[in-house]
């Protein structure tokens, strides 16, 4: 039986892929700041070693990875929501950087050997020129903000404890992902949850929408956290991974897809402060070296993604 650690256990997709490892026969750890409260892990946290820690306690993160002595480490934790970037910078870095260096100095100084997955994203690619859409691995980093560059920042350590301690470490840098039990901080997630609280008249019948014309790269949650299993199974040790749809929607596609789910009637309106300054308008990516490696595709089209998204809201608001 494979013994599998997840940072970010009580996370969005830290939630998904303890569920999808549970299901394949491995025993999970995890750790989380949060798991007294883990209403992502409800009806799978009995099955689950759960510890509470904070990314930033380097002997707490120590001490879990010696008494786990996992056979595969999943990298999920961060501080990942952008505008929370700007308002605290010197925090996102202390756990996306930080953080990341405590989980791999536990790994080397424990002497456990482990395949390490670090889970990167596709804002450490950032402001993209036009001839690097789709865009590879190989791009360079041109990170907008604070997230993207603490991220940016962590990849390349990781990569540097491979070729320096030997650590079998692969890196993967997702790109949009979307599903059930993300944060109403995000896009997708927001407008669901919005469309929910209408239907049930919970607020008024307005919803507030960022820059509709942006386009993205959307995966489902579920299809990506296959592609982490698959990454650190058979993915090779020093190398990175885009993992990725390769298909670009607005988010007006996205608004028009929600609306068609519901028979209520609502009107939508731009908010002002959900426009990004630093908003880059198309993200695009290129999954090529990850689906040869892997045979990795995704499985899950983006209307069951957000019928399944718009139903969550709908058990959840109340």
């Amino acid at each position: 039986m494979v013994n599998a650690l997840i940072t970010g256990i009580a996370g969005f997709a830290g939630s998904h892929l303890a569920e999808l490892l549970l299901a394949k026969g491995y025993r999970v750890a995890g750790l989380d700041r949060t798991v007294e409260r883990a209403e992502n892990l409800q009806g799978i946290r009995h099955r689950l070693e759960l510890h509470a820690c904070d990314l930033r306690d380097s002997d707490r993160v120590k001490e879990i990875i010696s008494s786990v002595k996992p056979d595969e480490i999943y990298h999920l934790a961060a501080m990942a929501h952008v505008p929370t970037s700007f308002s605290d910078v010197r925090l996102t870095f202390d756990v996306n950087l930080n953080g990341t260096l405590n989980v791999l100095e536990g790994i080397r100084e424990a002497s456990v050997a482990t395949k390490v997955l670090y889970v990167g994203t596709a804002s450490e690619y950032g402001a993209v020129r036009d001839t690097d859409i789709p865009t590879h691995e190989d791009v360079p980093f041109r990170p907008v903000d604070p997230y993207g560059v603490s991220k940016a920042a962590a990849d390349m350590l990781a990569y540097q404890y491979h070729k320096s301690y030997g650590l079998h470490i692969v890196r993967v840098r997702p790109f949009n992902h979307v599903g059930p039990r993300q944060s109403p901080e995000y896009l997708v997630a927001s407008l669901a949850r919005q469309v929910a609280q209408i239907e049930k008249g919970l607020v008024e019948p307005v919803l507030a929408v960022g820059n509709l014309e942006s386009r993205r790269d959307l995966t489902d949650v579920r299809d990506m956290v296959l592609g982490y299993q698959l990454a650190i199974r058979d993915g090779e040790a020093g190398e990175v991974y885009n993992i990725c749809s390769e298909e670009a929607v607005s988010v007006r596609e996205v608004l028009d897809r929600l609306l068609s789910m519901t028979g209520t009637r609502m009107t939508v309106r731009q908010d002002p402060n959900r426009l990004r300054a630093s908003d880059v308008p198309l993200v695009l990516g290129d999954c090529t070296r990850f689906r040869e490696r892997t045979g990795w595709k995704t499985t899950i089209p983006l209307a069951t993604t957000l019928r399944d998204t718009l139903e969550y809201w709908r058990a959840t608001v109340r």
